[in-house]
């Protein structure tokens, strides 16, 4: 639909109207599809009609009925027609009224109106019964005769050009209408593309680290080898481990998940491996594992650093040979199944310790993905705040809620030790302790998000706590706009904005500090 509202903005626009207006003494009127004038406010006192008639009939509610009225049964013929031009008489009888459809695609979306004008002076007879007409509308009969001698009369050629400027703002519209449509198409394209590139499968991220880990699984959703997921807890590994099953050529298999450090050892063995009938107290029946739940599918091993070297050596015939024995069995049975691994713990240590095989490990680390912390991925932060944000509202069924630039800053400094799953349990958390306020402030964050950004934030950033106040201070000014540089992509009228100053003000400072764009960049290129 069009954007009445940014048509008033809108320069050739304006100027038409205003052409017209000075030019012809017309008002030009907008009507959407339904007739309803849209550039029309009868509550502004203020604006000024070069239309005398207008400006007589329109302030008063009986002729502001009749002319409104007038429009929208117009509207409603002009609509049915085949034709884009009208051309008719007035409702007061002698004035003629010229619109210009406004269509797109086929579909009316409404009209120009340009009242009004007169081609030859108004007979006597016409204006007597037009000036009672009003009159009897409750309007003032000498206002009226003065307006009605100030109404231009126009000559055929003027009428011709006359008609090409209104037709020109009707063709304006549709125009700008047309480009704001391809514009948003557009737009909604790119967002696509980079909504793929930002999220995989539930996974959102538009950081490098997160790149790279797109590209990798990419290459991994045709293969049928196993995968080590690695990553401290909360960083997503389970949504990994579901991404690489149903992009891989077992999707349309079951996808089976166990967490190792859930069960102890009998229990793990009797869940992933199955039993017979009578092999322990509680044995009942014949049971499934696991590992036949997921056969021709994928089955991932969460935790698998918790689990014993007894499991890991039944674990790894189960790779080698594709068979198992249930708790209790005494034959073999064959499966299908792809394993996908994860753990939080550094399984290269504990092999040097003792407790997790060597050949367990090559085995299940023949594809590696490393899952980045949420510290290693901080422009992500603004990313999944949104994102968890929208998720939150709608489960709660309340309006969008946004926070506040400090609350934002104070979430973004922050180190997140719980990963992506501390920060959706906040976000969550703010939803609900903002009850019905729209924007939430930093008053509203956990106390360690606070007290962190507060006093061990700024330990963790190297702030000296001794010495001159006037060096602490210009050293954590430099600090702000460093890292404000960096989170800004160096667009220093974005920082400026953020940090309250001038952009001249922050050149400045950029340039005490040798804060140039290079240099910045370079260290970046170094750390990563």
């Amino acid at each position: 639909m069009i954007n009445w509202e940014e048509l008033k903005h809108i320069h050739v626009i304006r100027k038409l109207q205003q052409i017209i207006g000075q030019w012809f003494y017309a008002e030009v009127f907008f009507l959407d599809e339904r007739g309803n004038v849209r550039n029309y406010d009868p509550y502004d006192r203020q604006r000024e009609f070069k239309n005398p008639l207008c400006a007589n009939l329109l302030p008063k509610e009986n002729g502001r009925e009749m002319i409104l009225q007038y429009f929208r049964d117009t509207s409603d013929s002009f609509s049915q027609m085949k034709e884009n031009h009208l051309i008719t008489g007035g409702p007061l009888g002698f004035e003629r009224v010229f619109a210009s459809k406004i269509v797109l695609d086929g579909e009316y979306l409404g009209a120009v109106i340009a009242y009004c004008h007169i081609e030859a002076p108004v007979p006597v007879a016409k204006a007597k019964e037009a000036s009672a007409k009003v009159e009897a509308l409750g309007m003032d009969k000498e206002f009226f005769d003065q307006a009605l001698q100030k109404v231009q009369v126009l000559s055929p050629a003027e009428v011709k050009y006359f008609y090409e400027l209104v037709d020109l703002v009707a063709q304006e519209i549709t125009t700008l209408h047309t480009e704001i449509s391809k514009r948003e198409a557009r737009i909604h394209a790119l967002s696509n593309q980079l909504e793929n590139r930002y999220s995989y499968n539930q996974m959102i991220g538009k950081s490098k680290p997160m790149q790279e880990l797109y590209s990798l699984l990419d290459k991994v959703s045709s293969s049928e080898a196993t995968v080590l997921i690695q990553g401290e807890n909360g960083t997503g590994k389970e949504l990994i481990a579901r991404s690489v099953h149903f992009n891989s050529p077992r999707k349309t298999q079951s996808f089976v998940t166990v967490n190792c450090s859930a069960f102890n050892e009998n229990l793990l063995d009797s869940e992933l491996f199955g039993h017979v009938k009578g092999s322990f107290t509680g044995a009942i029946k014949d049971k499934k594992g696991l590992f036949e739940s997921a056969h021709n599918g994928t089955l991932f091993l969460d935790e698998i650093g918790d689990m014993t070297l007894t499991m890991q050596v039944k674990l790894l015939r189960i790779l080698q040979q594709g068979t198992l024995m249930p708790v209790g069995g005494t034959e073999e049975r064959k499966v299908d199944v792809r394993v996908i691994a994860a753990t939080n713990k550094d399984l290269k240590a504990m092999i040097d310790e003792g407790t997790f095989r060597e050949d367990l490990y090559y085995r299940i680390n023949v594809i590696n993905i490393m899952v980045p912390a949420l510290r290693d991925r901080k422009e992500d932060i603004p990313v999944l705040v949104d994102h968890f944000l929208l998720k939150s509202c709608k489960e709660k069924e309340v309006p969008l809620k946004a926070l506040t630039t400090r609350a934002m800053e104070k979430i973004f400094d922050f180190v997140w030790p719980g990963n992506i799953r501390q920060l959706e349990n906040e976000i969550e958390r703010l939803v609900v302790l903002s009850g019905t306020e729209q924007k939430m402030g930093p008053e509203l964050l956990s106390s360690a998000i606070r007290d962190a950004v507060a006093s061990g934030g700024a330990k963790g950033s190297g702030m000296k706590f001794a010495g001159k106040l006037k060096d602490a201070l210009e050293e954590l000014e430099r600090t702000m706009i460093k890292e404000g540089l960096r989170r800004t992509k160096w667009n220093k009228s974005k920082l400026a904005k953020e940090l309250g100053i001038s952009r001249a003000g922050l050149i400045m400072k950029v340039e005490k500090y040798g804060l140039d764009k290079r240099k910045g960049m370079r260290e970046d290129g170094e750390a990563a």
